[in-house]
């Protein structure tokens, strides 16, 4: 079967090969019902455009870097975030006929900024989705400005560093989700606090003193866990805490991966979830649904803050613009097992 050209796009939506072109690489000064009718004609025909022409007239990679945090080089990792930001991406950068570049890295390395500056160097990066915790570590984010790059961030939590954005309301959701088990009749409710260099997850620590203020119980330091995001801080954390003379009737961890942790270690001390605990986690990845019982969480949805970036992106690189404002999307509890009323 021959490959389909953009003269084939052309002569079947019945436009000139240069507004398929313009059509094809978003570009402006094209009528919204034009590039419905092009759409349909490359959906129609599955066209492809060659992307090293493009490349070679534009002078430009058509192609975006997702920078992220390498879940590996954590003693129990977890993929499950990074996929969700993948999935979001992906869509939006086929979508608009560009190729996207994983780059995971270790985000306490000294060498760092230097790895993504060459990176944008050696690979020619039109722009970067800068994951946390990279979205709020100041060296990076500058670096990258210094090679005039453009980027969006995710999550950058409480950073005072000024850049696009997309985020969700990590403080408010918790704050809620603290409510939930309160509401429960839970009076000892403990929180895992996850790793101190990631602003955004520290955020739901600030929701999780919100919420005991809003529903009148007093902060207990006894009850803070200090995790590390891992699956193992959780169940370090968990230890801990179902040791104490008054142990909590339920403990909300700041991530997903923590509260399996709680969970596992309530399962090799016969402590039934959720009669006698009740285990709340944060980020909604697949192994929340995975483990028994199926778990209380926020469903953040990376997904979609990815793909606001990936848009937010693609505008920034068309037009030369950037806003500097975050764009919140919200997040929501999703009530399963692993909660019930207080015992």
């Amino acid at each position: 079967m021959p490959k389909v050209t953009i003269e084939d796009v052309a002569t079947r939506a019945r436009v000139s090969i240069k507004t398929v072109s313009r059509v094809v690489n978003n570009e402006p000064n094209v009528s919204e019902s034009t590039r419905r009718k092009v759409n349909a004609a490359i959906s129609t025909l599955n066209y492809r455009p060659n992307q090293s022409a493009r490349r070679l007239k534009s002078q430009r990679s058509f192609l975006i870097g997702l920078v992220y945090d390498d879940p590996s080089a954590y003693e129990i990792p977890s993929s499950g975030y990074v996929i969700n930001m993948q999935q979001g991406l992906l869509s939006v950068c086929k979508e608009a006929n560009y190729d996207l570049l994983i780059h995971p890295c270790g985000f306490s390395d000294r060498r760092i900024a230097a790895e993504i500056k060459g990176l944008i160097e050696h690979s020619r990066l039109d722009g970067i989705v800068l994951a946390p915790p990279l979205s709020n570590m100041r060296g990076i984010v500058k670096a990258i400005e210094n090679t005039g790059t453009p980027f969006v961030g995710i999550s950058p939590g409480g950073s005072t560093l000024r850049q696009p954005a997309v985020a969700t309301n990590d403080r408010e959701i918790c704050a809620e989700m603290t409510a939930h088990l309160a509401s429960l009749g839970h009076r000892r409710i403990a929180f895992i606090t996850g790793h101190p260099d990631h602003k955004a997850v520290a955020s739901r620590f600030l929701g999780f003193q919100d919420g005991l203020r809003d529903c009148g119980l007093k902060l207990d330091a006894a009850l803070v866990g200090s995790g590390d995001n891992s699956i193992e801080s959780g169940e370090r954390c968990a230890r801990t805490l179902l040791d104490l003379a008054r142990p909590p009737t339920a403990i909300f961890a700041a991530n997903d991966d923590m509260a399996a942790g709680v969970i596992r270690v309530a399962h090799e001390r016969r402590i039934r979830i959720p009669e006698r605990l009740s285990v709340a986690g944060f980020d909604d990845v697949p192994l929340a649904r995975q483990i028994y019982p199926s778990l209380t969480t926020v469903n953040q949805p990376l997904a979609k803050m990815a793909e606001h970036a990936a848009r937010r992106l693609i505008r920034m690189l068309h037009s030369g613009e950037a806003s500097l404002d975050l764009e919140v999307i919200p997040s929501a509890l999703v009530l399963r097992d692993s909660t019930g009323l207080a015992p």
